[in-house]
């Protein structure tokens, strides 16, 4: 009898056990959500600085979550946004090379298109924009990459050469 009342509260300590192993993803994962919509409230206050701050600290704690390439691309945006456009690529790049389910991968890419507008290197800025339209072509992403593409400067051509010698000048 003794035997069998140790068994059955060893089970029961299991099955508390267990019961609580189940309950821990939850709240991590209540917390993780809690967090992240509070870093978010900062960037729809544009306060960049804090919600960069903010979603670099939920990397650091959640970087396994469900929602951690959208904190990735949300540290892109918020460098964007504060005009740091190298960092702001390696954000978005980092999104595209670690996430590839993301549902954030049309988005990045078209940030890297647009970033590279901003420095100025319009020849990877198109092969992004066309990528875009690409891969992901009915999505918004892709209706901003195809006005993007319509709006870029033309590729830099030879000059053709000029006829000499039979001007009405001559």
């Amino acid at each position: 009898m003794k035997i069998l009342m140790i068994v059955l509260q060893g089970m029961i300590a299991v099955l508390f056990s267990l019961n609580l192993a189940v309950a821990a993803p939850s709240n991590m994962q209540d917390s993780s959500r809690h967090l992240y919509d509070r870093v978010m409230e900062e960037f729809k206050h544009r306060d960049y600085e804090a919600a960069l701050a903010g979603f670099r600290f939920f990397l650091e704690l959640h970087g396994q979550s469900s929602l951690a390439a959208n904190a990735q691309y949300w540290v892109g945006e918020c460098q964007y946004r504060l005009g740091r456009y190298k960092e702001a690529l390696k954000s978005f790049y980092h999104v595209v090379s670690y996430y590839p389910l993301s549902p954030k991968l049309a988005a990045s890419t078209l940030k890297i298109g647009q970033t590279y507008t901003r420095l100025k290197d319009h020849e990877k800025a198109r092969m992004m924009y066309e990528r875009v339209v690409d891969q992901y072509p009915e999505s918004a992403e892709a209706e901003l990459a195809r006005k993007a593409l319509d709006a870029a400067p033309m590729r830099e051509e030879e000059p053709t050469p000029q006829l000499t010698g039979s001007s009405p000048s001559d």
